[in-house]
């Protein structure tokens, strides 16, 4: 706009009051999980698949039948057999657009299409976070559905404990802390490594005599926190990547720390606690994630940068829309996807329950969670195959 300038000798000119160039306000969304050591690729994940869906295969583990030779007794000897398996992944397709009235420019001297452009790139990048959030909130639904209800048509167990088969179905891979913090107060009879015995007793109650060298816990700053008041975190940090990790007892548990929504909402809670297994008790929800147990393979798309322009509208003065677009698979290593396979699926799809074969939503469901699964189904034989660790806490 124009004003008249207050300085003597020139009260007399008009002046254009100049508005500087535009800058670019940092992005503040939570930390993004996409790009960390929990998510890896998987060379039997197939995207050239016709359909939404894609299968991968392998042999389960032998159980031998051992016989004792003999030289008086000539029955055959019992054969040791073999099968195989496999499970589903599903693919999806992400976009995102932008319009701009053509004569704009004109008038505001800003290109409105220019920020959209460059920001495509942390656009995609946020977009995948949400995604593998999603599974993970997804896995743990499954799991609490094993445990804390009935998916597997009987009365769940509870979580993992000490004492458990791993191999038991109505026991949900995951560790229910109770009333119980991550990071315990301070006491006379809790101090130091003390206060975080918890992240030990998770670890060695859902991975037992196989426990791994290290993992990745991604949790709150609020956690991190505690973890910093009790003095617990290494001095020394782990590279992986391109990234520096704060680590826990030793790199045993590097650290994720996200703002992001981890735990189930309260109306979760309470629908999963009208099943007749084990009720949840921790409210708050934490991951321990081993390395690569989220495989995540890009989808070739086409066209997956287009303009489109309307020379004609706004009286001849045109408009121009960009669209981006991408797509990839996101597979939780030793789940099978039984979700819609007809559609791409939306990171609400990926927290759906099934129900009667059709996915919906865990408040959605009305069966009393008699046989409900979610749409990532354990197919792993054992437990102790699995890589996300759901850890539930107050």
């Amino acid at each position: 706009m124009s004003v008249n300038t207050n300085l003597a000798g020139a009260s007399n000119e008009v002046l254009q009051e100049v508005l500087s160039a535009y800058s670019d306000e940092a992005y503040t969304n939570a930390r993004k999980l996409s790009g960390t050591g929990i998510v890896g690729g998987n060379p039997l994940i197939d995207v050239n698949t016709e359909t939404f869906v894609g299968q991968m295969r392998w042999h389960k583990p032998l159980n031998p039948t051992i016989n004792v030779a003999s030289l008086t007794d000539a029955t055959d000897g019992v054969v040791t057999s073999y099968s195989s398996d496999y499970l589903k992944y599903i693919k999806t397709v992400r976009t995102n657009g932008a319009k701009k009235v053509n004569m704009q420019q004109v008038v505001t001297q800003i290109d409105g299409l220019a920020k959209i452009g460059r920001d495509f790139g942390e656009t995609q990048s946020q977009d995948e976070h949400n995604g593998i959030l999603a599974v993970l909130k997804g896995v743990a639904l499954s799991e609490v559905l094993m445990g804390a209800a009935s998916a597997t048509g009987q009365a769940g167990l509870g979580g993992q404990s000490f004492e458990n088969d791993p191999t038991e179905l109505r026991n949900g891979f995951y560790v229910d802390l109770g009333a119980s913090k991550l990071v315990a107060s301070p006491s006379s009879s809790s101090q130091g490594a003390q206060r975080a015995e918890a992240f030990l007793l998770a670890m060695g109650m859902a991975y037992k005599d196989y426990e791994p060298p290290f993992a990745y816990l991604i949790t709150s700053p609020e956690v991190i926190a505690s973890l910093r008041s009790a003095n617990l975190v290494d001095a020394d940090r782990v590279t992986d990547g391109s990234i520096e990790f704060n680590t826990i007892f030793q790199g045993k548990l590097r650290l994720i720390q996200t703002r992001a929504a981890q735990g189930l909402t309260s109306a979760e809670l309470t629908k999963v606690n009208t099943g007749a297994g084990v009720d949840l008790v921790g409210t708050k929800t934490s991951f321990i994630v081993l390395p690569g147990a989220v495989a995540m393979e890009s989808l070739m798309v086409p066209e997956p940068t287009e303009i489109d322009r309307n020379a004609s509208s706004y009286k001849g003065g045109g408009t121009t829309t960009i669209w981006r677009r991408w797509g990839y698979v996101l597979a939780p290593a030793g789940y099978d996807w039984v979700g819609d396979e007809e559609a791409f699926p939306s990171d609400e799809a990926y927290r759906y329950v099934v129900e009667s074969g059709t996915g919906v939503a865990m408040t959605a469901a009305t069966d009393a969670l008699s046989s409900t699964t979610g749409t990532w189904k354990r197919k792993s034989a054992s437990a102790l195959s699995l890589g996300i660790l759901p850890v539930f806490h107050s």
